[in-house]
C-alpha cells in the first residue's frame, strides 16, 4: 500500500493524474491497450481536470462505469452517466466508454464486456461511510458477481445531499447498482483519490483497521498494487504509527 499526502486538492489533483496516465501508459505499453474503471463525485474532479490534460493515447483506452443510481434519469444533475459524459468521455477520444444503465439486461451486457478482459486500473473513491462504490456497510465481500443492486444507507444520502446532487435525503434514490467489493478487486491496479477534510474520518477509520464489511475501504489494503491519493485535510486525523496495513503487507507514506 502507498500513501501519498498532498497539500491540497488541486495539487493531488495534479499528482494522481499524473500517477493514472503513467499506470495507463504502461497498461498500453505492455497489451497495447488499456482498461479502466471511473468513479464519480466531488472528490474526483480535480483528477478528472488533470487527467484529461496528459498525453495519454486515450483511443487505446476502454472505460468502465463503476456505479448508478436505480431510476434516475441521465438527465438528473445526480446522474453518473450525465457526470462522466460531461467531464470525461466527452473531452478525451475514448476506445470506448461502458455505462450502466440499471436494467438486468444491461448489468448482464456490462458483465460480459467487464469480464472479458483485465481492468487495468481502478479509480476507486472512499466515502464519508467508508464505502467503495455503493457498496454501504454492512457491504456484501461474499458475491461473486459483478454488480449488484444494493440499498443506499442513510450516511450515503446525506453526503449525496451535502455535495449538491440533491435537495434532501428524501430525494436520493434508495438503490442503487454497484460494482461489487469482489469485482473492484480484481483491478490490476487500484487507485483512491480521497481529498477534503469532510473524508478525513472516513480515511482514519480505513488505515486503523482491519478488514471489515462495516468499514469497507478497508478491504482495498490487502490488494498487491492500491495506492491512497490523500490530503492534508482528508490525512489530518491519522497517526502514521497507527495506520494497520493488511497482514502480510507494509505501506509507504510519500509526501508531494
Amino acid at each position: 500500500m502507498k500513501i501519498i499526502i498532498s497539500k491540497d486538492a488541486k495539487e493531488l489533483g495534479k499528482n494522481a493524474a499524473e500517477f493514472v496516465a503513467r499506470k495507463i501508459g504502461e497498461a498500453i505499453a505492455d497489451h497495447g491497450s488499456a482498461r479502466i474503471v471511473l468513479s464519480t463525485g466531488a472528490s474526483q474532479l480535480t483528477t478528472f481536470e488533470e487527467l484529461i490534460k496528459t498525453d495519454v493515447d486515450w483511443s487505446r483506452v476502454e472505460m468502465y462505469h463503476l456505479d448508478e443510481y436505480v431510476d434516475l434519469p441521465e438527465t438528473h444533475i445526480a446522474s453518473f452517466r450525465k457526470y462522466l459524459k460531461e467531464r470525461f468521455v466527452s473531452k478525451v477520444p475514448l476506445k470506448a466508454a461502458h455505462f450502466v444503465d440499471g436494467t438486468r439486461e444491461g448489468i448482464a451486457a456490462l458483465t460480459e464486456s467487464l469480464r472479458s478482459a483485465p481492468i487495468d486500473v481502478g479509480l476507486i473513491g472512499i466515502g464519508e461511510n467508508a464505502h467503495i462504490a455503493f457498496n454501504d456497510p454492512p457491504a456484501d465481500f461474499d458475491t461473486k458477481e459483478a454488480y449488484i443492486v444494493v440499498n443506499l444507507n442513510d450516511t450515503c444520502k446525506r453526503q449525496q445531499v451535502r455535495e449538491g446532487w440533491f435537495p434532501t435525503v428524501d430525494d436520493v434514490p434508495k438503490q442503487a447498482v454497484s460494482m461489487t467489493v469482489y469485482q473492484i478487486l480484481k483491478c490490476r491496479a487500484i487507485v483512491s483519490i480521497v481529498p477534503y477534510a469532510v473524508k478525513a474520518d472516513a480515511v482514519k477509520k480505513a488505515l486503523y483497521n482491519d478488514a471489515t464489511n462495516m468499514i469497507p475501504a478497508t478491504v482495498m489494503k490487502a490488494h498487491p498494487d492500491f495506492t491512497l491519493f490523500v490530503d492534508e485535510d482528508s490525512f489530518s486525523n491519522v497517526e502514521e504509527s497507527k495506520i494497520r496495513p493488511a497482514e502480510g503487507c507494509g505501506f509507504t507514506v510519500e509526501r508531494k
